[in-house]
């Protein structure tokens, strides 16, 4: 069995009649409650269970022609490609001006600043400079990835900076495109992927940031396909999972699918993946598989872990390729954008495409919530509502974000996950965040 170690849910109620003179008023009051939407905050990276899933309800099945309502729309987040965590009205996400990078927390109902503190120097990418990662929030504290390798523990309510180290501490060096993944915080560690000689994983005490653990070992992850050492840290995060009563994180390297010990980080299980370039997309957890894809012609595999902890491939093929942006699981199918073959809808049990779409979505960002994806093109700032099953899929609203940032690199693009939390979407086009009204 595996758990599902995210999942953060609350309710929230509001607008009631501040006195109920009868019974009568009563009982509707506790009918309007029993009736509410279900919230969820979105704590880390692509949301509460890592997989650009929220389970709230109540939500539009169509938009108008001019899309949602806009809430809100803040143009001083700064430069670069960094996700949002959003908990309690909090916004935290990070951003780049002048020579700084920073962290920012805004709020999430108005889109004001609470406060940013400056943390990293500069990190310059001809893709677009600036941090790439998603922020971790864990009770009082956050956890920033800077794209140049520090890792900074701040105090949620004023951005005092508790603890910073970086990733050069455990031997790592900086990805050709920076550092992009999104901290992992579990039980009392927060665990990451410096890569390296002296180990590719690596967990602190959350509360201090001294090394817990660094992990070494591999045999298939260590090993390029030239026969030489390839234990860099790309661009894919840590997924936690239970398998077989163990509590292992996965990850998705260069040449291997990696599942490690949460007590030492001492390999459980391995198995062979040809990346190429990059590997971006996180591992997907599907009931004792692990599903795994990247783009430059890589294609996708499942695995399926035994009761020894064995890892067997069940399949691989070149269905789904998908660069970035994310694919989604939802129910027994895969959904998600391929390289080549469009927004496509890929069978879990073989991997063999249901169906695809070239002409109505093009290259992007995908998340899912009460039955619809919510899709961002990755060119010209597109956002489209899509209903999909295995039947099919139709776009049931489709705007253009507006105004678009005049800042982006030429090569640079819309490469942000949209979040939902609280009834509302979040985009971002780098110094630019929108927010959206999306409730019924």
């Amino acid at each position: 069995m595996i758990a599902a170690p995210f999942r953060v849910r609350k309710f929230r109620f509001r607008h009631f009649a501040r006195t109920i003179y009868s019974v009568a008023a009563m009982s509707m009051m506790f009918t309007a409650i029993s009736s509410a939407a279900v919230v969820d905050d979105w704590p880390h990276w692509r949301g509460p269970d890592r997989n650009d899933i929220s389970t709230e309800t109540g939500l539009l099945k169509s938009w108008p022609e001019s899309g949602p309502k806009q809430v809100w729309i803040n143009q001083k987040a700064g430069l670069g490609y960094a996700g949002f965590s959003i908990v309690d009205g909090k916004l935290f996400t990070m951003g780049l001006e002048d020579d700084q990078e920073f962290a920012l927390c805004l709020n999430a109902e108005t889109g004001d600043e609470i406060w940013r503190v400056p943390i990293a120097s500069k990190y310059k990418n001809g893709w677009g400079d600036g941090p790439r990662s998603t922020p971790s929030v864990d009770g009082d504290r956050v956890y920033f990835m800077f794209a140049g390798g520090t890792l900074a523990c701040l105090k949620g309510a004023d951005g005092e900076k508790v603890w910073s180290i970086n990733m050069s501490d455990f031997g790592g060096k900086v990805p050709k495109w920076g550092f992009a993944e999104s901290p992992l915080v579990d039980g009392n560690n927060v665990v990451f992927t410096p890569g390296g000689n002296k180990g590719a994983f690596a967990a602190v005490d959350k509360m201090t940031g001294k090394k817990v653990w660094q992990s070494t070992g591999f045999e298939i992850a260590e090993k390029s396909r030239r026969g030489g050492v390839d234990n860099r840290a790309h661009y894919s995060s840590l997924i936690p999972v239970d398998i077989n009563g163990k509590r292992t994180y996965v990850q998705l390297v260069p040449n291997a699918v990696v599942a490690i010990s949460a007590d030492d980080g001492s390999v459980v299980w391995e198995s062979e993946w040809e990346g190429a370039v990059a590997v971006i997309p996180s591992p997907i957890i599907a009931d004792g598989k692990i599903y795994v894809s990247s783009g430059y012609n890589a294609g996708s595999k499942l695995v399926e872990i035994g009761s020894n902890n064995q890892a067997e491939e069940t399949w691989r093929n070149r269905v789904m390729k998908n660069h970035h942006g994310g694919v989604v699981l939802v129910g027994d199918h895969l959904y998600g954008y391929s390289d080549g073959a469009g927004f496509i809808c890929q069978n879990l049990a073989d991997g063999e495409m249901t169906w695809n779409n070239k002409s109505d979505v093009k290259k992007g960002a995908v998340s899912y919530a009460d039955g619809m994806f919510y899709f961002i093109e990755e060119r010209g700032g597109n956002v489209l509502l899509i209903e999909a099953n295995p039947e099919g899929m139709e776009v049931k609203g489709k705007f253009k974000l507006d105004p678009q940032t005049k800042r982006r690199s030429a090569r640079g693009a819309i490469w942000v996950h949209p979040v939902i939390s609280d009834g509302k979407l979040y985009l971002r086009d780098q110094e630019i965040i929108y927010c959206f009204d999306v409730k019924e």
